[in-house]
């Protein structure tokens, strides 16, 4: 399947809007080994991500398929995406 940029950046967007809800579920819920979750709490992180998890894994191979097809680098259209999210003001821009 071949993926667009839009698409990247889209996937790249969903994936660490998700990683940085797992991010601020840990901080909210305190260090599992130092706090007792509720059971609600161990649900809602443990989707939380996988979720993310899922996410991310469907934004590398979707770069991976779209860096085969181009013949640019992986480097080159990370930068790239990177880019895009700074200018849609992604929070989690930095990562990929």
């Amino acid at each position: 399947m071949a993926h667009t940029f839009d698409e990247l950046v889209q996937k790249r967007r969903a994936a660490d809007q998700a990683h940085s809800r797992v991010d601020k579920l840990r901080d909210s819920y305190g260090p599992p080994t130092q706090t007792q979750w509720t059971a609600r709490q161990s649900q809602t992180y443990e989707t939380a991500l996988r979720a993310w998890r899922d996410l991310d894994r469907d934004a590398r191979a979707a770069m991976a398929e779209y860096v085969r097809a181009r013949g640019q680098t992986r480097q080159e259209v990370e930068a790239e995406v990177r880019e895009a999210l700074g200018r849609l003001g992604g929070d989690d821009s930095g990562r990929l």
